[in-house]
């Protein structure tokens, strides 16, 4: 690989983006174009970055074609939000105001939500579309509700603990593993 430095001061700046990146991968392109316009060769390079010779190779001749600026990530592709703008905003109003008697529930659910979306906003959408949806506009799903600390501080003992490891006599209560079972009378 023949690649020289584009810009003067490039290996200056590329060294400060990498050092202030805090994506791993876009560092890694950073420092691949560093090397490569030090004069590595693309072995070396992708020995020192645990990646392809291939990504290597990708970065650096981003940078030798495009500069600095090429070693960024470009928008990717995807289709748009079927909700999005004024339909995002009543529906997010909607949701804030809570059931009501119409819904016929204490608490919505996703398909009560895809209901909603389809009868008061028009809009038809799979279940994973609401779902996604509604993890933008910051809302989580249902959980259950938090137990006491009381409850889960302190573990559990069943009786069934309590009986010999191999025992086929397991009790149903603390006392009866005492005085009913075979294994402990004779053992």
């Amino acid at each position: 690989m023949l690649i020289t430095e584009r810009e003067t001061g490039d290996e200056v700046r590329l060294r400060a983006l990498a050092r202030a990146e805090r994506d791993a991968e876009q560092k890694d392109r950073n420092l691949a174009a560093l090397h490569a316009a030090s004069g590595a060769q693309a072995l070396t390079i992708a020995w020192m970055l645990c990646r392809s010779r291939a990504f290597v190779q990708r970065w650096a001749y981003a940078y030798r074609d495009g500069g600095i600026d090429a070693l960024r990530d470009k928008p990717r592709g995807g289709s748009r939000p079927k909700i999005r703008g004024a339909a995002a905003q009543k529906l997010k109003a909607r949701l804030d105001a809570g059931p009501t008697s119409k819904d016929k529930v204490c608490t919505l659910r996703g398909k009560d939500v895809q209901r909603i979306l389809r009868e008061e906003l028009g809009a038809e959408v799979s279940l994973s579309s609401v779902y996604r949806t509604l993890h933008s506009m910051g809302y989580s799903c249902l959980a259950p509700r938090p137990r006491h600390e009381s409850r889960t501080s302190r573990p559990r003992r069943s009786s069934r603990t309590r009986a010999p490891p191999l025992c086929e006599h397991r009790p149903r209560c603390a006392h009866a593993a005492r005085r009913a079972c075979p294994c402990l009378l004779h053992g």
